[in-house]
């Protein structure tokens, strides 16, 4: 019998039975079920468990957070339920089936850009570096950088561009690759078509503004011409690229015999998909990233600046909680394409630190509650670093208070940081790490909004849990 065994029955009790459990699995500190009727579950009975931190319904899941001990309780309660536990993707293929049509897409968005992440942090720190060697001046009494005063800065400025480039320039590779892996199509040619949208052969998108339209280079096949343009760092493009290559590639799956298919299908497959690439979804897709990047930023620096920063901080945390924040992954790294930079990036960074600040309190509050540290403080290191769910979902939610408390920190220090300017290099490490990511210029702006992120939720948290006389 296992540790988890007696409580293990009870949990199956209380999400509905086996009947009621079409797949289950775990991640880092939570059970994750989809059930067939999610009102079957007792919440109020499943949080009462002993070993149960809070439970939290997101992309059609049921999760239930369990902590660090989370893989030995998923041993015992499969035992006792008498199932077999299956992969992460195949539950998120089944949450499906619990999804309305909008939560499905940002699904697939998020599992699209997913693998991207540890590549886009690199990138992220890899510029915020380039930043403290290159762009800050704290050589020789602060009237000169690095690179200016040593061939060693220099050149290790230099070579950590090719790290980043390959990172941002060529992200179309990597959103081709990632499409192609999520919708089960043949990566290799999802790589290949995000090469031919970032080939040497084209323009540099980021060189399309300063070129006049009479020396941009074109195709020309005689009875049309067709502009030889990359799309480096562009996102909707790419998008659209993979998307046609996967649903083409299914397409000649079906019509062309077996006995040619491995010739024929990725040939026309590919050929055509990129064709589709260049003369329609390329430029149709950099109008709309053009579109939404310029209605972010007008957001971001227009006369209504402080009204959209005040929200955007205030139902970020939100966003998270419904996993809708994921789309701003897009629009971050749209808004770098177009406009050199994001403002807002740092809001989100800023989030991040005022969750973690409400969850430092909840450690001092609850210091004498051994079970709640056990959640409390795991989840505060990985909010100032970035990860704000097992804050969101493990404590502040739970609790409500914190959360609000929370929201209203990251709204104040939202507007700070839009009211005076400050923008990223790039979306990058989140939370306190994400001040190197910012330009030079606005870094004091950009650590006083981070000092009222964290005070904020700190006092506001403290006062309330004290009238609440949470322990």
């Amino acid at each position: 019998m296992g540790k988890y065994t007696e409580e293990s029955k009870k949990l199956l009790e209380f999400v509905g039975g086996n009947d009621n459990i079409n797949a289950v699995t775990h991640c880092v500190t939570r059970l994750r079920f989809v059930l067939n009727d999610p009102d079957k579950a007792d919440v109020e009975k499943i949080e009462a468990l002993k070993n149960v931190k809070g439970s939290f319904t997101q992309a059609g899941q049921f999760q239930v957070i369990i902590g660090n001990n989370v893989e030995e309780y998923y041993k015992d309660f499969v035992s006792v339920a008498g199932i077999t536990g299956v992969s992460k993707d195949e539950v998120k293929s089944a949450a499906k089936k619990n999804q309305n049509l909008l939560q499905r897409g940002v699904a697939t968005l998020a599992e699209i850009f997913a693998p991207l992440i540890p590549a886009i942090v690199v990138g992220g720190l890899i510029l915020g570096l380039r930043n403290v060697i290159g762009s800050i001046a704290i050589a020789e009494g602060g009237s000169k950088t690095l690179i200016e005063v040593s061939t060693t800065w220099n050149g290790l400025y230099e070579f950590m561009w090719l790290i980043g480039e390959a990172i941002f320039h060529m992200l179309p590779v990597g959103i081709c690759w990632s499409v192609c892996k999520k919708m089960k199509a043949t990566e290799m040619l999802g790589i290949v078509l995000g090469l031919t949208l970032v080939s040497g052969q084209l323009l540099n998108a980021y060189s399309v503004a300063a070129t006049s339209p009479a020396d941009i280079p074109v195709w020309d096949f005689g009875f049309i011409c067709v502009s030889k343009i990359g799309y480096q760092g562009q996102v909707i493009p790419a998008i659209l690229a993979a998307f046609t290559l996967v649903y083409l590639e299914r397409l000649f799956k079906r019509i062309i015999p077996r006995v040619v298919s491995m010739i024929f299908v990725p040939f026309f497959a590919l050929t055509l998909s990129v064709i589709a690439a260049h003369f329609i979804l390329g430029p149709i897709g950099w109008q709309l990233g053009t579109w939404i990047s310029q209605l972010f930023y007008l957001g971001i620096t227009g006369p209504a600046k402080v009204v959209f920063a005040a929200i955007f901080g205030f139902f970020y945390a939100p966003l998270v909680i419904t996993g809708l924040h994921h789309m701003t992954n897009v629009i971050d790294l749209q808004l770098v394409a177009s406009f050199g930079g994001t403002g807002l990036w740092p809001m989100i960074a800023l989030s991040n630190i005022a969750q973690g600040s409400a969850v430092l309190t909840m450690i001092f509050v609850q210091r004498k509650n051994v079970e709640a540290q056990e959640v409390n403080i795991p989840a505060c290191i990985s909010c100032y670093l970035g990860v704000t769910e097992p804050a969101i979902f493990g404590v502040n939610l739970k609790y409500l208070f914190p959360l609000i408390c929370s929201m209203i920190g990251s709204s104040i220090a939202a507007i700070i940081s839009v009211a005076t300017g400050v923008t990223a290099t790039s979306i990058g490490v989140g939370g306190i790490p994400g001040i190197l990511s910012i330009y030079p210029q606005y870094m004091l702006f950009f650590a006083i909004a981070m000092l009222v992120a964290i005070v904020v939720p700190l006092m506001l948290t403290t006062i309330v849990a004290k009238k609440k006389h949470v322990r």
